[in-house]
């Protein structure tokens, strides 16, 4: 398990470095403005030999004529784009999806001015802002990308100074739940056609959403959980902690908590179904999709064995923890 899951990492980290080597011209165009993040599998550090590359550009806010917008210009940011597109096919790497509809440029001041309202899922602020904490790595600009994850922190945890010894980080909790089920709900509004194609494309996407997704939402829940056990409070430096983690880095960090040696075997179980689903699904799409049409019923089970495994570790942290009872009722 740990050996495949580090190959994956490695191959991961190699091909990031490769891609950084291409865009001298967009680290140039960025110049300490803005920084683009990858999520998906390569946020995640575990991408596979079809993987194709999520990535956001976000910027810094700043003051043009009295005015707040982007540091980093539209046509600045469209040059980005460009020199994103070339190196991605020079690299061999799948295009971006939906025809690039989702490489987005946002600046942190949107992620923070819709942050928990109507139009944040609307405007794409939502997912943007929730998995660049939850499963992003940084391509181009880190530094911003350090500054800018401190910035939008800050926004969640407004109320800690006055509650620093026994801070509950509900609004990101909620954020966390509230990202989990606009999965859930805008899986189930793709995968209401009929024909058999579709359905079984949609019982991969399920596959992929019942093992990464959850994981990427679950495994911030459970390290937040876990530290407030051990803590009784979660801090801003923790939440960078949290942020500065892989999912199953996360995991793993639980495995190290003597504390929380109860949950150690159910972990391990975890990250072994976890890396089964990984070397799964990083088959050809053809053999893919013709194991899904004929065994629907078995793939079905290991997704619901897995989050049986989340539930129960969730159980275990949870017991006589009052924010476990806040993330339910």
């Amino acid at each position: 398990m740990a050996h495949y899951l580090e190959e994956r990492r490695t191959r991961t980290l190699s091909k990031i470095v490769s891609l950084k080597e291409k865009l001298v011209n967009a680290e140039a165009l960025l110049q300490g403005k803005a920084c683009v993040y990858a999520t998906g599998s390569f946020g995640r550090l575990e991408s596979g030999q079809n993987s194709d590359l999520d990535l956001f550009i976000l910027s810094k806010t700043g003051t043009v004529d009295g005015v707040t917008t982007s540091q980093l210009r539209n046509l600045d940011a469209i040059l980005v784009k460009a020199d994103l597109i070339s190196a991605v096919r020079e690299s061999g790497i799948p295009d971006f999806d939906a025809d690039g509809k989702y490489l987005g440029h946002y600046s942190v001041g949107e992620f923070t001015a819709h942050l928990g309202t109507p139009e944040d899922d609307a405007k794409n602020t939502l997912t943007g802002r929730l998995l660049l904490f939850l499963e992003s790595t940084p391509l181009l600009g880190e530094a911003v990308y350090d500054d800018i994850i401190s910035d939008v922190i800050a926004e969640y945890w407004r109320d800690y100074e006055d509650h620093s010894l026994e801070f509950m980080p509900a609004f990101l909790a909620n954020d966390i739940l509230r990202l989990w089920r606009t999965f859930c709900v805008n899986y189930e509004a793709r995968t209401r056609r009929d024909p058999l194609d579709e359905k079984i494309e949609g019982k991969i996407k399920n596959y992929k959403l019942k093992h990464s997704r959850v994981l990427t939402c679950y495994s911030a829940l459970l390290f937040l959980l876990g530290v407030f056990k051990l803590d009784e409070t979660v801090s801003i430096e923790r939440a960078k902690e949290m942020t500065h983690s892989t999912p199953t880095g996360r995991l793993i960090w639980l495995q190290k908590q003597e504390q929380f040696r109860e949950v150690h075997e159910v972990v391990d179980r975890l990250l072994n179904v976890y890396s089964d689903f990984l070397k799964d699904t990083d088959r050809p799409k053809k053999e893919l999709r013709e194991d899904f049409g004929q065994n629907s019923l078995f793939w079905a089970k290991k997704s619901s064995e897995f989050g049986d495994l989340i539930f129960q570790v969730l159980q275990i942290i949870g017991r006589d923890n009052k924010f476990y009872r806040l993330l339910v009722v």
